[in-house]
């Protein structure tokens, strides 16, 4: 048997009705350089089941199901222990790789760099709808060099796009060598890492969507203004080796300063009074936000809903979009509560 040179490491937790479809793909696609790995946090449903069933098609694969939930960052890092593979990709449990994906990412780490980075597709949670043809807009492969101003680029052009870890493949041997424990709990464990010195060796993107990523089936929606307003700007914005201009590419120091994000929230059922009342540390700083955030926290949905849909579809003529997506949802779910 070949020696490991790629290992697909998943982390899951209760995803019963979607991993087989994602193991099904890889499986298909799988060379004798590739093993599967796959954590389970203590599923309650049957994935365990749907997992092994698929362990007994591929010789290369290892589950372990966890007796308690670890969460994604710990078991991401335990998946990752458990591989024996020179890159680790690490892969979602809900999303699908494009025909020809595997051999391309196995083609791009014959180079040896530290990381690389590949692109995707966006549809929607049953893959009928393209959201977006390619997250990263650039429209050539691109290396960047292990430098401060290499790093410095690789933050400006796939920061924003990295929020997404199974973009990620990724030198085991630097990841083993990089503190980890510092990032459990922010869910963005592989920024922490990337990101904390300088890579020793070339990242690659490729620009290709060789991935179709299934949007609006993130288990943290609910935690939405947490997640994204405070947790991962604060880890962007902490990486030690990139300078504030790269970081200002990818996400504003603090977001909920910014009354529009509010009000784009606010119109998609991410923010209201609750939110505000929680976070009034953080608001009460200027007597502007605060009454801002306020009447924004209190403003019908409905209305603002519209309003934003209107905006997207007519102004920034973003039809089909992401935006537009996330805005319908909210109403889609408002009508089923009727």
């Amino acid at each position: 048997m070949s020696r490991t040179r790629l290992s697909l490491c998943i982390a899951t937790l209760n995803r019963a009705g979607f991993i087989g479809e994602t193991l099904a793909c890889l499986v298909a696609q799988a060379t004798d350089e590739v093993e599967i790995v796959v954590v389970d946090g203590a599923s309650t449903d049957n994935t365990r089941e749907i997992v092994e069933q698929y362990q007994a098609r591929w010789p290369k694969f290892r589950y372990l199901r966890l007796e308690k939930k670890g969460g994604v960052d710990r078991d991401y890092c335990r998946a990752v222990e458990l591989a024996t593979g020179d890159y680790c990709w690490l892969f979602t449990d809900d999303d699908l790789l494009k025909p020809g994906a595997m051999t391309a990412v196995l083609e791009a780490t014959r180079s040896q760099p530290s990381l690389i980075v590949v692109n995707a597709e966006v549809r929607t949670h049953n893959f009928a709808q393209q959201l977006s043809p390619s997250r990263v807009k650039l429209t050539a492969d691109q290396t960047y060099d292990p430098t401060e101003s290499g790093q410095n680029q690789l933050m400006a052009d796939v920061g924003d796009y990295l929020s997404f870890i199974g973009a990620v493949v990724v030198d085991r041997t630097l990841w083993q060598q990089r503190d980890k424990d510092s990032f459990f709990g922010t869910e963005f464990i592989h920024m922490g890492v990337i990101f904390q010195a300088p890579l020793p060796r070339e990242a690659k993107l490729l620009v290709h969507p060789w991935l179709v990523i299934r949007y609006g089936n993130a288990q943290w929606i609910s935690r939405h203004f947490e997640i994204w307003m405070l947790n991962w700007p604060t880890l962007v914005w902490s990486s030690p080796s990139v300078a504030d201009w790269a970081k200002s590419q990818v996400v504003p120091r603090e977001p909920w300063r910014d009354w529009r994000r509010l009000l784009l929230d606010r119109a998609m059922g991410r923010f209201g009074m609750a939110e505000y009342s929680r976070r009034q540390s953080l608001f009460h700083r200027s007597k502007f936000l605060s009454l801002a955030a306020s009447i924004i926290a209190r403003f019908p949905i409905r209305p603002l809903n519209t309003l934003a849909r209107w905006y997207v579809i007519y102004v920034a003529r973003k039809n089909p979009s992401i935006a537009l997506y996330d805005l319908n949802d909210w109403r889609d779910q408002a009508s089923r509560k009727r």
